[in-house]
């Protein structure tokens, strides 16, 4: 008989009872203001004597909270729907637009910031002013016909990352039943229509350039998140059984998100047992957990706008079969020979091809029974053998697949995942780690290196008793 599991919340009562009474500040707390100052001041170190012009996201259309996008909350922290915001290069000062005061959606939803007021003490902007005054100060810079930088690429909104909005945009564009333009390529039009004498450039290139390397703050934003999906996979390992469905281990991860604080979630919940799997990116929820089933978990929150990247794998009933134990255990010793390559102002194909080396003395080593583990071993070896790659995995931060901007060696303060593959096609097997990585001056921190991945750590956090949920 297949087995249910309810989810009991445990302490969810006191977790209302002590946020009930605590209205969201007008200004973020995640990041101090003097750090947004700091990076108003390097985008007027980059355009020189141009001008910085930007859109805040709009009011949602759903009930569902505001969340402004990444650019403009980079280079601000305002949250405030529709704000717009001007740094002139040349004069050395930043102007924020603001729509003004609505009492009626104050009455219903609480207050936001809004021109006067403390808004330019809380921002630590020079200046703050009614929307309607944006006009004006576009018409003075277009006078004068000064450079307009702004960004190009459409907006990262909840749960997105460039690539996902771009695909989203041309999509749209090629649509003959559609054929939208993004906001930003709108807003690019009438800027160029209200400065004819004005170059618009690209500001993405020079946000993209500063976010490639994260502060302290930042760096213990994405730690958060990924202690907090660290804490939800092994919530999951658990309390996995056979005959769960696969959402029922994604509410395991939105419990835990949410009663420790997060605004909600970085990605899609990647849930998949056994075959499911083999589709990277499935999240199709509905299937249940089948006894001797191997359950990937790839989940992460959104924490004050940072986001982290963190995958497990694990035998939904709780002991790695013979096979599975040789599988999962080669890959295992693979992913560490990658793992104890990195280091600092190191290139990445450096860091791989010793990689490569470390990984053909595993094999050489290891004991097979296998021939087809075997192969699909050495397959994932031999892509290591002449690797050109630029990188080890993909960058997270704002997003979970974070901007990119050129660049030569890891240094200090970038942030990355790791996550290779181990594949046997035609059984649909596919074997996945993955582990959030910041480069620190002396080597490296594995902010999920917490997470029991050997297989005994696994199987021995799988007897535990749950700590958030409890299973019947």
């Amino acid at each position: 008989m297949r087995q249910k599991t309810a989810l009991l919340l445990i302490g969810a009562v006191l977790i209302l009872v002590s946020t009930a009474s605590a209205q969201k500040p007008l200004f973020t707390a995640a990041v101090p203001a003097p750090e947004f100052a700091a990076r108003r001041a390097a985008v007027m170190r980059a355009i020189g004597d141009g001008v910085a012009v930007l859109q805040g996201a709009a009011e949602r259309p759903v009930y569902k909270r505001f969340r402004q996008g990444a650019q403009f909350f980079y280079l601000t922290g305002v949250e405030a729907p529709r704000a717009m915001l001007v740094i002139d290069g040349r004069a050395k000062t930043s102007t924020l637009f603001l729509p003004p005061r609505d009492e009626r959606m104050e009455r219903s939803e609480g207050p936001v910031l809004t021109p006067g007021g403390e808004a330019a003490r809380l921002t630590g902007i020079e200046r703050v002013a009614e929307r309607a005054a944006f006009d004006a100060a576009l018409a003075a810079v277009a006078a004068e016909g000064r450079q307009i930088f702004t960004t190009f690429r459409p907006e990262a909104l909840e749960a997105s990352t460039p690539a996902q909005a771009a695909t989203h945009a041309r999509r749209t564009a090629e649509d003959k039943w559609d054929g939208r333009k993004t906001r930003e390529e709108t807003f690019r039009e009438k800027l160029a229509a209200a400065s004819p004498k004005s170059e618009i450039a690209d500001l993405d290139r020079i946000l993209d350039r500063m976010r490639l390397v994260k502060s302290a703050r930042e760096i213990a934003l994405v730690r958060e998140a990924s202690r907090l999906a660290g804490e939800a996979m092994m919530e999951a390992m658990r309390v996995a059984r056979p005959g769960m469905k696969e959402h029922e281990i994604e509410a395991v991860g939105d419990f835990v998100f949410k009663a420790h604080g997060s605004q909600g979630v970085g990605y899609f919940a990647l849930v998949a047992t056994g075959t499911n799997a083999a589709w990277p990116h499935y999240h199709g929820g509905a299937a249940p957990l089948g006894d001797g089933d191997l359950v990937l978990f790839d989940y992460a929150p959104d924490v004050n706008y940072y986001t982290s990247d963190v995958t497990r794998m694990f035998p939904a009933n709780g002991r790695f079969t013979p096979r599975q134990r040789e599988m999962y255990g080669v890959y295992v010793k693979l992913y560490e020979a990658l793992m104890t390559s990195i280091r600092p102002h190191v290139a990445p194909r450096v860091m791989l091809g010793e990689a490569h080396r470390k990984m053909t003395e595993i094999l050489r080593t290891f004991t097979f029974t296998d021939p087809k583990i075997r192969e699909a071993a050495e397959r994932f070896v031999t892509a290591y053998a002449s690797s050109t790659r630029d990188s080890l995995g993909h960058w997270i931060g704002m997003e979970v697949h974070d901007v990119s901007a050129p660049y030569e060696t890891l240094e200090p303060g970038m942030m990355f995942t790791i996550e290779p593959a181990l594949t046997i096609p035609d059984e649909r097997i596919y074997i996945r780690l993955e582990d959030a990585i910041v480069i620190t001056e002396t080597g490296y921190e594995n902010m999920s290196g917490f997470v029991p991945f050997d297989i005994e750590g696994i199987e021995r956090l799988m007897r535990e008793e749950p700590k958030y949920v409890r299973p019947r």
